[in-house]
């Protein structure tokens, strides 16, 4: 069988870190997908409190991926980093997969404007739309 192979960048809150493993499981999971994660898991963080090294090693992460997905509770839109993660998405061209999470009734507008689509918080869908971008 082919298997479709993506570089992708998975935004999220250190806070939200279940949430992070629970898209990486299904993604992992996802029959025919190779994927590669640029993104780090809160157990890989970046040391130290630089914000401009943080910023740098963030844009370098996004810049090696083909594709962003942003995990975008309420909780994302007071988060100071996800707002740059997505900034720096769209300044450098890169297409954003909004996934609600489960329950979720409203979404941040500005993820929800920077995203070409949303999918809910299903192992299906997310896995669904990031195989259409390999196809």
């Amino acid at each position: 069988m082919h298997r479709a192979s993506i570089t992708l960048f998975i935004s999220h809150a250190w806070k939200y870190s279940r949430a992070y493993r629970t898209v990486v499981k299904w993604l992992d999971s996802t029959p025919g997908l190779l994927w590669k994660n640029t993104s780090l898991p809160s157990h890989d963080g970046i040391e130290g409190d630089d914000v401009v090294r943080l910023r740098a090693a963030i844009t370098q992460q996004i810049v090696e991926a083909d594709l962003v997905l942003i995990i975008a509770g309420m909780y994302t839109a007071h988060s100071e980093w996800i707002a740059y993660e997505v900034a720096e998405a769209q300044r450098l061209g890169k297409p954003i997969i909004a996934i609600a999470p489960r329950g979720q009734k409203r979404l941040p507008s500005e993820i929800v404007e920077a995203a070409e689509c949303v999918v809910r918080w299903r192992r299906e869908q997310v896995g669904e739309v990031v195989l259409e971008r390999v196809r």
